[in-house]
């Protein structure tokens, strides 16, 4: 009876073990697992069987070279420059937040996203950030809150290539369901990737090319940029020559000579009464 219970006892704590590993594999899988079914994009270029790629389900799409994506209502675009000066990233302001979609190299197997999410998580809670993650429409998601701002980080993978969005806005506005969250979501399924068939390291970000119009727009925008600083450092020196000159026009400020202190003037001696003539004289007064 005792061997038995001894037995009974190994086994039922052997079953909790393997009971707490399967929680574990399950949570994992329920975060990597898609919440749904998702039968739209992102797509790859060759997934649209020769269609106008720039030609989207709602509205045109911005052709950026390596994506395209549609632009959400009301939107407006924000170029980010590398310091080279070539287009680092372009982002989607609406009214809500930001919406930045970025395509990588990856390998042709999946699975980029999760090791990526995973180093960015790291990186994030070492800035004392607070991370989540979370599932979503494509699996994983990332949740970060930051003095700054909240940030949404959304990753698909596809056939040599991984779509990464970053989601950002004010403190609150960027949780699972919320609507800054989901019209990112929106602009994912309506995404196109042009990969290309140059090889790049995995990770490595894909060129970025603006369409003609927004190129020009940019440029105008540096040129006026750069001729109002022009002029602002032109009006400063011009300040500054005149009050030079003035300073050189105005007559010197003659020295003055030091000052002695006056002589107390001598006084006559004061007469007393009595003080002279003869006693007679004095007595007649």
């Amino acid at each position: 009876m005792f061997g038995r219970k001894k037995k009974d006892a190994a086994q039922d704590a052997a079953a909790d073990r393997f009971a707490d590993l399967r929680d574990d594999a399950a949570a994992e899988v329920d975060v990597d697992a898609p919440t749904g079914v998702e039968d739209r994009g992102p797509y790859d270029l060759a997934d649209l069987d020769g269609a106008e790629p720039t030609e989207g389900e709602n509205g045109p799409r911005l052709d950026l070279g390596s994506v395209l994506v549609p632009m959400p209502e009301g939107g407006q675009i924000q170029v980010e420059m590398a310091p080279d000066g070539t287009p680092q990233a372009v982002h989607l302001v609406t009214v809500l937040g930001r919406i930045t979609v970025a395509a990588y190299a990856a390998p042709k197997s999946a699975g980029q996203w999760r090791e990526v999410a995973a180093d960015l998580a790291d990186s994030l809670r070492n800035d004392n950030a607070a991370v989540s993650v979370e599932s979503g429409p494509w699996g994983r998601e990332l949740h970060a809150v930051t003095p700054g701002a909240d940030l949404r980080f959304i990753g698909v993978d596809g056939y040599r290539w991984m779509i990464r969005c970053v989601v950002a806005g004010p403190a609150g506005s960027v949780g699972l369901d919320s609507p800054l969250a989901e019209s990112a979501r929106e602009v994912l399924r309506d995404t196109v990737v042009q990969r290309g068939d140059e090889p790049h390291p995995v990770r490595t970000p894909l060129p970025v090319v603006l369409p003609q119009m927004l190129a020009e727009q940019l440029i105008a925008a540096q040129q006026q940029q750069l001729q109002a600083q022009q002029e602002q450092e032109l009006a400063q020196q011009q300040q500054q020559q005149v009050q030079q000159q003035q300073q050189q026009q105005q007559p010197p400020v003659p020295e003055q000579a030091a000052v002695l202190p006056e002589e107390p003037a001598v006084q006559p001696p004061e007469q007393r009464p009595g003080g002279g003539g003869s006693a007679m004289q004095q007595l007649g007064h």
